[in-house]
């Protein structure tokens, strides 16, 4: 059935209550380990300070760098209980719920929910590889399930499965919760796509440090950062220097950072940023099977990096 003028208006208006989540830089928290495997809160609760002394704009809990897909469902949830009370309310806290099984995701989104969370992140469904249209259902189910504000995840390269220009928009533009991407598919083309189709519906975000200052030109409201581990202040500089105007030192910024960006992920995230954080003194452990140690000579390259970056 067709929609009148004032249907159309009165959905119009329902997406506009939901403001982004967060603007600036937002860092996809680790998640540190003892020996045992367990998770160490005392030290979380550490890193958590960490980053909102150095300017971070929010705390993305149990993504891909939290190593959420080796998290059992107890400890995942737990984390994100943790995570919002250790914050309380000084940056919002997004949590990464997502799963490629729909109902997991829904389990998964509604006890996130009861925690105070700010928002949540959704992977695209991993290894399943849905169609457009099962995206498109798979996203609109678990955001039906819950009221807080919604960001979508594109990373292909993880997942084998890439949310579309076309569906994003639809999913931003229907789904009164859905308010958002993080996008790590790499391809600047799709984002300007994305953002020519629906850019005043979607608030954008750089899934790669090595594209925040590109992404934020094409409108994104900021960065979902793996380099913020190690570099909070840094990253925050980049994305508040061009929303105050100057692009030449947020690309200089930028531009600075590239050699760490590489270094960073000169092997799967998130062994490189974990073995940072032990070279900053920061012990947060080791990694949970199948992720292995860092090998040594990447190690000296991250070191060198490091180092010539000031943050060593």
């Amino acid at each position: 059935m067709e929609l009148t003028l004032c249907g159309r208006l009165f959905i119009m208006l329902e997406k506009e209550i939901f403001m982004a989540i967060f603007t600036g830089a937002g860092v996809a928290i680790v998640t540190p380990f003892h020996e045992d495997g367990s998770i160490n809160y005392e030290k979380f609760a550490e890193l958590v300070e960490f980053q909102i002394a150095g300017g971070t704009d929010a705390i993305i809990v149990c993504g891909t760098t939290g190593e959420s897909s080796t998290l059992t469902h107890e400890e995942h949830l737990d984390l994100i209980r943790f995570c919002a009370e250790t914050v309380n309310g000084r940056v919002p806290v997004v949590a990464g719920t997502g799963s490629n099984c729909t109902d997991t995701a829904v389990y998964l989104s509604t006890e996130a929910e009861k925690y105070g969370v700010d928002g949540l992140l959704l992977v695209t469904p991993y290894y399943n590889k849905a169609t457009q249209n099962g995206l498109y259902a798979h996203f609109k189910k678990v955001a039906d399930s819950v009221k807080l504000p919604i960001i979508l995840y594109n990373v292909p390269s993880r997942t084998g499965c890439n949310i579309q220009p076309q569906t994003a928009a639809r999913l931003c533009t229907e789904v009164e919760n859905i308010v958002g991407i993080k996008e790590a598919s790499g391809n600047i083309s799709q984002i300007a796509k994305l953002m020519s189709i629906a850019g005043d519906k979607v608030d954008l975000y750089s899934g790669n440090d090595d594209q925040i200052v590109p992404i934020l030109s094409l409108g994104g409201k900021g960065v979902i950062s793996v380099l913020s581990n190690v570099a909070p202040r840094q990253t925050h500089a980049i994305c508040q220097k061009f929303f105050d105007g100057d692009v030449a030192g947020s690309a200089k910024e930028q531009l600075r950072a590239i050699d760490l960006c590489d270094a960073l992920f000169c092997e799967v995230n998130p062994i490189p940023v974990k073995a940072g954080l032990n070279l900053m003194g920061k012990a947060v452990g080791g990694l949970h099977m199948p992720l292995s140690e860092m090998e040594p000579q990447n190690v000296e390259r991250l070191k060198k990096a490091m180092t010539d970056y000031g943050i060593l």
